[in-house]
């Protein structure tokens, strides 16, 4: 079992769809091989999306709301599909983007995966060359990144040729920075296209290559008519392009933010065919424990339904409602935006009033059907209300971070503090790769909420940046009654390391850090909070911290 989801990639993005501009000869090829849900839903954002896919849950539900400042994180006792494969006797691997939480036990190899290459973030800084970690460890990987996950990937289907395996391919692109190699940049800049057009498709065209590459290797082994391959991707571009005209894009209940390809290839049992039925991530995880007979030891209440019967070419009339939800890093979590689908007819809330939609008469979404049809309004507004009212997280405020001395360090990242005064993010979203800067006043104060899971000594280091006119500062970290106190003598400068991007970047980039050790500290087991205040700040202020570091202290040892 292969899932393949790449990241950004809207609907539109494939020659199969329509795009005449954009070249895709594999996953076009694929897709005629497989059975194709023609209308087949994601959430707007990729955390999201990829906790409903592990889950067969509403995002909501599993504690994923947003992409950053600990909204992604998933709880750890969801059953995933890593887990659901890992229990009946398959070797699990995940190669790629995680995203649903960065601290155990919200870690992959703690969530049903054996081995996992990749990062745990919302998205990377550069592509090539890059640091990822491969089963709890860093190590440099050469050459372009997703060429690098494929290479993973293949070498876990080689090592496990002779046994079940379900491996989770999770593509970093064509999520932005928009970095990719010049064979497949240049020939799309050639044909007339902007940089960042031409970015996005080279990036995608790499994809095309790289899926090509699994595919061969199936067939090489032997594989091919015994390996069910899933194609997704986690929600609509990251841009506006060309999306077979449909209304939105990432970030949107529209249809153009969440309908995506869905091409499932199984040459022995599945027929290929476009199947009309509406379907979702949320269908995933059922309709894969009925279609291989996994017996599931889930806990928690599925939100999907099986499409086996779908997929093995019975007919099935399927009249539910799907509901989307988005809510974006630093906002007010509220029922809107929102959408349910039911049918034919798509109502969203939008902050500017709702929308109702006749998708199979009005495809565009052209005219507003609300006022017209209040009934129909009406009883889809109560459905969605009440589901609203199911799946709403509380407590938003209250997301400690978990330590564990499973975990060789725990990174508190600057991106997942709090903090006040004028301190402030450096590239302002709180993205992950971001620090904070601006810290001026001895009143200001960064700090982490904590959940100890083990009690016991760590280990602590801070990274900083800071030139010399920020030195000179007295800084105190406190957790309770313990303190670690230090002076920031000697500056570090910063280095931004050079990032081959084909157009300015969204995110921070990425640059260099000091790594100081500040001495050990005893966390007791529960909730606790660590905080950073300074005094005798210079004029100039203190420099930028990206993160504080915890090393469980074992044996009396680092």
């Amino acid at each position: 079992m292969i899932l393949i989801l790449t990241d950004d990639q809207g609907y539109g993005d494939l020659g199969v769809h329509g795009n005449t501009a954009i070249k895709t000869p594999v996953l076009d090829q694929f897709a005629l091989e497989s059975a194709q849900f023609n209308r087949f839903y994601v959430s707007p954002l990729c955390a999201p999306t990829r906790a409903s896919l592990l889950t067969g849950r509403y995002h909501l539900s599993t504690g994923t709301i947003s992409v950053s400042n600990g909204l992604e994180t998933m709880d750890a006792e969801e059953y995933t599909l890593g887990e659901l494969f890992q229990d009946n006797g398959y070797r699990t691997g995940l190669f790629g983007k995680w995203h649903n939480g960065q601290h155990y036990p919200h870690h992959p190899l703690a969530q049903g995966f054996d081995e996992f290459t990749g990062f745990l973030a919302g998205h990377w800084s550069n592509y090539f060359d890059t640091e990822l970690e491969k089963n709890g460890k860093s190590q440099t990987f050469p050459g372009y990144l997703p060429d690098v996950l494929t290479d993973e990937t293949l070498a876990f289907i080689e090592e496990n040729q002779d046994q079940p395996f379900f491996a989770y391919l999770a593509f970093n692109t064509p999520h932005s920075p928009h970095q990719v190699p010049d064979e497949y940049f240049n020939p799309y800049k050639a044909a007339g296209l902007d940089d960042e057009l031409a970015a996005v498709y080279g990036m995608i065209s790499n994809l095309d290559h790289n899926i090509g590459r699994i595919l061969e290797k199936l067939e090489t082994l032997g594989l091919e008519e015994n390996t069910l391959v899933i194609f997704l991707t986690d929600n609509g571009p990251n841009g506006n392009r060309f999306n077979a005209q449909m209304k939105g894009i990432k970030g949107s209940v529209h249809e153009g933010g969440v309908r995506v390809p869905s091409f499932w290839r199984w040459p022995s049992k599945i027929d290929p065919r476009l199947i009309s039925t509406p379907a979702a991530h949320i269908d995933v995880l059922p309709t894969l424990a009925e279609l291989l007979s996994l017996k599931s030891n889930g806990r928690r209440g599925i939100d999907g339904i099986s499409l086996a019967t779908v997929l093995n070419g019975e007919t099935q009339q399927v009249s539910r409602p799907i509901f989307s939800h988005v809510a974006f890093p630093q906002s007010e979590l509220g029922p809107f935006p929102g959408a349910i689908r039911k049918d034919s007819m798509l109502l969203a809330f939008l902050p500017s009033g709702v929308e109702l939609y006749d998708l199979k008469n009005d495809p565009d979404q052209t005219e507003n059907l609300a006022l017209q049809s209040p009934g129909i309004t009406e009883k889809l507004s109560e459905e969605y209300q009440a589901w609203w009212q199911k799946v709403a997280p509380q407590n938003l405020e209250d997301r400690p971070i978990p330590v564990s001395k499973q975990s060789p360090e725990i990174f508190l990242a600057a991106y997942e503090a709090r903090f006040n005064g004028e301190i402030r993010f450096f590239e302002g979203h709180g993205w992950a790769q971001d620090w904070l800067t601006n810290w001026k006043n001895d009143s200001d104060s960064i700090y982490w909420k904590l959940n100890v899971l083990d009690s016991g000594e760590f280990q602590v280091w801070v990274e900083f940046a800071a030139n010399e006119y920020q030195i000179g500062a007295k800084f105190r970290l406190a957790n309770g009654s313990n303190l670690l106190s230090w002076t920031l003598s000697e500056p570090f400068i910063s280095k931004t390391i050079p990032s081959p991007d084909r157009v300015q970047r969204k995110e921070a980039p990425e640059q260099t850090w000091e790594l100081m050790p500040l001495g050990n500290i005893t966390l007791n087991a529960g909730p606790q909070t660590l905080r950073i205040t300074a005094q005798d700040i210079p004029k100039a202020g203190l420099g930028d911290i990206y993160s504080i570091r915890l090393r469980p202290i074992k044996g009396g040892q680092n």
